[in-house]
């Protein structure tokens, strides 16, 4: 009870007499004490983003801020200058105008590439459209380089872990995200995705290589979904995250689960939900961390 009544009483009365004294003692507004005080990345552009969620005027950025985290890209100066003025910031922080350009256009591009992962994800994949079966036969071409592929529809699919004899119907769930996936990793990490697919077949431990990508591509797309990989992005890229930072970050989960699969050891592929859902949770768990960057790289 007395901690509610406590809450009330600061929100309401003390925190604004508290900010105008240290405005006082130090010359600054509180949005250019957090800007100045937090590391670059995700702690400095999160304290951001939790203030543009604030109410009332005498939260962290006013409503102008409040605006600023849900604008475009090509808005993001504008709103620069408008914060300052509201906050009566001098134009001659460079300082602060560099860092509260960077933590906006990272909150801009954050929700932009969401749009694009969510677009990529929306379309199915077309047997009709050559460009489609261009990356399909890339797929192939990247993983088994000493083998042919005798058809289109065949049962060699299934050597590097499609369900059937045509694998457009293992993209249903996540449209041509799930194939410009596993292209991007065979691309960039070709021998990495090699060992691993040969590691898939293991006699006991084995599993669908195709199949289990496509999973992790959908984990991957829900962690974007539900904003976690912000810290990650934020601590990534200083600005505009891409889609081939997410791409990189599904290598990393590829990689990563791999590991992992053999690590625990697992009964049988009956399994897989289960240990599934225990990777999920240990890669949400790293990615609480305020200094988190996940990569294959590093």
């Amino acid at each position: 009870m007395w901690g509610r009544v406590w809450g009330f009483l600061y929100s309401k009365y003390f925190r604004f007499w508290l900010k105008w004294i240290l405005r006082l003692l130090t010359g600054k507004c509180e949005l250019q004490r957090v800007l100045g005080g937090a590391a670059a990345g995700a702690r400095r552009t999160l304290s951001v983003g939790n203030a543009g969620a604030g109410q009332g005027r005498d939260s962290l950025g006013g409503g102008v801020l409040r605006n600023a985290v849900h604008v475009e890209e090509a808005e993001v100066e504008k709103c620069v200058r408008d914060i300052m003025k509201e906050k009566k910031v001098e134009q001659k922080d460079i300082g602060f105008k560099t860092n509260l350009h960077i933590s906006l256009l990272q909150i801009s591009g954050y929700k932009k590439l969401y749009l694009n992962v969510e677009n990529l994800r929306k379309v199915p994949y077309d047997s009709e459209n050559e460009e489609h079966e261009e990356q399909l036969i890339e797929l192939w071409n990247l993983l088994m380089p000493h083998e042919n592929l005798k058809a289109r529809i065949s049962k060699q699919w299934c050597d590097i872990g499609f369900q059937g004899d045509d694998p457009k119907t293992d993209f249903r769930g996540m449209g041509l995200l799930g194939l410009v996936n596993l292209v991007y990793f065979s691309k960039h990490y070709t021998n990495e995705a090699r060992q691993i697919l040969s590691r898939s077949n293991h006699p006991k431990l084995g599993y669908s290589y195709a199949i289990v990508g496509i999973n992790l591509t959908e984990m991957a797309y829900s962690l974007l979904k539900n904003g976690a990989l912000k810290a990650h992005l934020y601590n990534l890229v200083s600005g505009l995250p891409q889609m081939e930072h997410f791409h990189e970050f599904y290598c990393y989960l590829v990689y990563e689960f791999d590991k992992f699969w053999f690590e625990e050891e697992p009964e049988s592929i009956m399994h897989f939900n289960q240990y599934r859902e225990k990777f999920h949770e240990k890669v949400k768990g790293l990615l609480l961390d305020c200094n988190v960057v996940l990569t294959l790289q590093d």
